[in-house]
């Protein structure tokens, strides 16, 4: 159980799927972690500004991205906010099974990301 409240910026072309989505997450997770979503960026050029206003100390790109663009969004990422925790969701993954396994990646995915 760890006290620490975790900012997460997400990085998603639909703003209110990534809040409703993280939104889930964070309520599945509260017995364990204080997760508040910050702010989303809707495109890569928005991620160097949305990092140094919010100064998250997580960061998860959307499933829309490739890994390519993943990579390049992590590494604006920490050239702001070095330890910055970040994870890209895989790509394709709501498109080919929904929401519900987005949610469900995400819980599984985030006591490795944080201990």
């Amino acid at each position: 159980m760890s006290d620490a409240t975790w900012r997460l910026v997400t990085v998603n072309t639909a703003p209110e799927r990534a809040k409703r989505l993280i939104g889930r997450v964070a309520e599945d997770l509260k017995d364990r972690y204080t997760i508040v979503h910050a702010a989303n960026a809707e495109s890569i050029e928005q991620v160097e500004p949305m990092v140094k206003e919010h100064m998250p100390n997580i960061l998860f790109c959307a499933s829309m991205w490739s890994p390519e663009e993943a990579a390049k969004i992590q590494e604006t990422a920490r050239g702001i906010v070095p330890d910055i925790k970040t994870h890209a969701i895989p790509q394709g993954l709501q498109v080919e099974r929904g929401p519900d396994a987005v949610v469900e990646y995400l819980n599984e995915q985030i006591p490795k990301l944080l201990g």
